[in-house]
């Protein structure tokens, strides 16, 4: 059975950094694509960040760019979220997910596994 778990969440304030990890297991960890997401209260869960399979292609929204940073290591069956500059807007839930390379990376239905989410706060 596929898992995703994430972890590295917390309060942080504005300008801070985060570091969320997510832990996979259940499957090939190196075949699939790696992305983060995230949902504020109220809002629809929206694409962060893209790493694919081999780590080769990374996407990011254009509201993170230049501050965050998606990694993966395939030792380690584990995928990352460096978020540095926070702001306020930050603020979510953030989930991890993974899926099959496609052409979509940007989309929920991408991905066929999800994580149970951490929650990031920015304080201002």
């Amino acid at each position: 059975q596929v898992q995703l778990v994430e972890s590295g969440g917390g309060l942080v304030q504005a300008g801070g950094s985060l570091r969320l990890s997510c832990a996979a297991s259940g499957r090939t960890f190196s075949t699939y694509d790696m992305g983060w997401f995230r949902q504020a209260p109220g809002k629809e869960r929206e694409f962060v960040a893209v790493i694919s399979w081999s780590g080769g292609i990374r996407a990011y929204a254009d509201s993170v760019k230049g501050r965050f940073t998606i990694s993966r290591d395939n030792t380690k069956n584990t995928a990352y979220l460096q978020m540095n500059s926070l702001k306020p807007e930050d603020t979510a839930v953030y989930y991890c997910a993974q899926g099959p390379p496609g052409l979509n990376p940007r989309q929920t239905t991408h991905y066929d596994y999800w994580g149970q989410g951490t929650q990031v706060t920015v304080s201002s």
